[in-house]
């Protein structure tokens, strides 16, 4: 009898071969597979984002260069034409007498606004942070002017400051003092406005500071306490390093704030300038007020714009090496 004996084990058939799949294929479906997860995250991106960036084009970056457009021109309000003039705004700008005085009205409106807002905001920090009663509405008493409107504060202010009838008037008077020429005099008219925009802005900045206060850790005052450093010691050794996160952020927006967002005041308290021309202030003066110069007037928006950049990367880039972050 014949024994058939079995073929022996074969190589896997060709069909067998087709269902492993290679590794070049597999990278490819990674691939595929990364590539449809990257599209499904920019359709939702997009979906989410794409309105906020459309009305951030439309209204901020649009303007910003058709602004910069409108400075290359010789145009007024309302005129059907204008014509080209290249750089001669901002050159007018930079080297008229005008435009200087912009200038040192600007520096000295903001290192006032700027100085004051904060030392005596950190002063007010300092008594709040202490438990003393009624604090939390001395909080909300000294924060209050900060929401208040700026055309508000302005009104009541020019009540105050009248040499005639205010009440700044009757307490100089009661010590033998005549009232200043508030209005009349440039210089007083830039003290003046500098001291209502303190007022108004100095609860902001205690706010942001008794945070900072808040955040300092007990345990390395009561260390300094036990060690019997005195309160100027321990604030200058402990207390202000740790508050530099909060000084740098406040120097930023102050500055930034004091040259952008003071028009309110400016406008209602001194209508015409005299003496308080800060930039801001004198892009409103040329294109609205007495001057309707558009094209001249959008030079010197273009300026304060370029002139807040430069000033925060110089603050990010060297003032925050000096910043302690715990």
């Amino acid at each position: 009898m014949t024994t058939v004996e079995s073929p022996p084990d074969s190589a896997p058939s060709e069909s067998a071969q087709r269902s492993t799949p290679t590794e070049a294929e597999l990278a490819a479906a990674r691939k595929r597979a990364r590539r449809r997860a990257s599209s499904k995250n920019w359709a939702l991106f997009l979906l989410f984002a794409g309105p906020n960036i459309l009305l951030i084009l439309a209204f901020i970056y649009y303007p910003l260069i058709s602004n910069m457009y409108y400075s290359t021109l010789d145009w007024r309000l309302g005129s059907p034409t204008a014509d080209p003039v290249g750089m001669s705004n901002y050159i007018r700008f930079f080297t008229s007498p005008s435009g200087l005085e912009v200038w040192r009205v600007t520096a000295i409106f903001t290192a006032g606004a700027v100085i004051g807002s904060m030392v005596l905001g950190l002063l007010i920090a300092l008594v709040l942070n202490k438990k003393i009663p009624g604090r939390t509405a001395a909080r909300t008493a000294v924060f209050s002017p900060y929401v208040l409107s700026g055309v508000g504060v302005a009104l009541v202010w020019m009540f105050i400051f009248d040499p005639q009838r205010g009440a700044l008037a009757h307490i100089l008077a009661a010590f033998g003092i005549d009232s200043p020429a508030w209005f009349l005099d440039g210089d007083w008219n830039l003290v003046m406005v500098i001291i209502v925009y303190v007022w108004k802005n100095l609860g902001y900045c205690a706010v942001v500071f008794l945070a900072g206060l808040q955040s300092i850790p007990k345990d390395l005052l009561e260390a300094a306490t036990i060690d019997r450093a005195g309160a100027v010691r321990r604030f200058f050794s402990i207390v202000l390093p740790l508050l530099t996160p909060t000084v740098f952020f406040l120097l930023v927006t102050n500055i930034i704030f004091s040259m952008t967002n003071a028009f309110d005041i400016l406008r209602v308290m001194t209508p015409s300038g005299n003496g308080t021309n800060t930039i801001i202030f004198e892009i409103y003066l040329q294109a609205f007020g007495q001057y309707n110069r558009a094209g001249y007037s959008a030079a010197i928006a273009v300026v304060l714009f370029f002139t807040l950049f430069i000033i925060t990367a110089v603050q990010l880039r060297f003032v925050e090496r000096k910043v302690h972050y715990q």
